[in-house]
């Protein structure tokens, strides 16, 4: 049987430059589509001195999961703590959340490294922000960036899941890797999110929201 071989030339899924490339129906030939497991940009928000950066709209029952990809986001105060708090159903954005918090650090001379949990960043049963990322510094070169994930918020059954690790360049020159799992303690549906720093505004940052297909 003779083996046929695809010339990446001819091939042009610039139309489509968000979808995969499969195999179609009858397996004898290629097309664009979605597969599973793809990620679907909803929205994309750009910081600007703003007091917080908040998704109100898109995050429904359509997905299952979805994403927030947050780039570069520098702090207009030093030391400030990155957040995410929720809304469900109502205005204000303060769903009951219990979560963990825990980070792999060292600074720049390499004399000061560990993973440790941190008891003071987490939350048992809170109102407030969770904080996602510590100490961020505001040098013109220190930010912070990430992936932020929420799991079935428009569940009435469930409480709602996240998960989110964020690298960020600390105020005292620190690499800091955060991981921070917890869960908003509603059976609301969850249909906001929103960013903030613990002090002061977000003075830049891309912040991107995905639906995981």
């Amino acid at each position: 049987m003779a083996l046929s071989k695809v010339n990446f030339n001819s091939m042009n899924v610039t139309p489509s430059a968000s979808k995969a490339v499969k195999f179609n129906s009858s397996n004898n030939g290629l097309e664009t589509g979605d597969i599973g497991g793809s990620l679907v940009l909803l929205s994309t928000q750009t910081a600007s001195s703003s007091a917080n950066i908040s998704f109100t709209s898109g995050i429904d029952s359509t997905y299952k999961e979805y994403q927030v990809h947050f780039i570069d986001v520098h702090p207009a105060t030093d030391n400030a703590e990155f957040t995410v708090n929720f809304r469900d159903g109502g205005s204000d954005f303060d769903a009951t959340k219990t979560t963990t918090y825990f980070r792999s650090f060292q600074n720049e001379g390499g004399s000061d490294t560990g993973v440790a949990y941190n008891t003071s960043q987490d939350l048992a049963q809170g109102t407030g922000a969770a904080v996602l990322a510590e100490d961020i510094g505001n040098g013109n070169d220190e930010s912070v960036s990430g992936v932020f994930h929420l799991f079935d918020p428009s569940s009435t059954t469930f409480v709602k899941h996240f998960i989110s690790r964020a690298q960020s360049y600390n105020g005292s020159n620190y690499s800091v890797d955060c991981y921070v799992g917890g869960y908003a303690n509603v059976t609301a549906a969850v249909d906001g999110v929103q960013f903030a720093f613990s002090s002061g505004n977000i003075d830049a940052g891309t912040f991107k929201l995905y639906g995981v297909k």
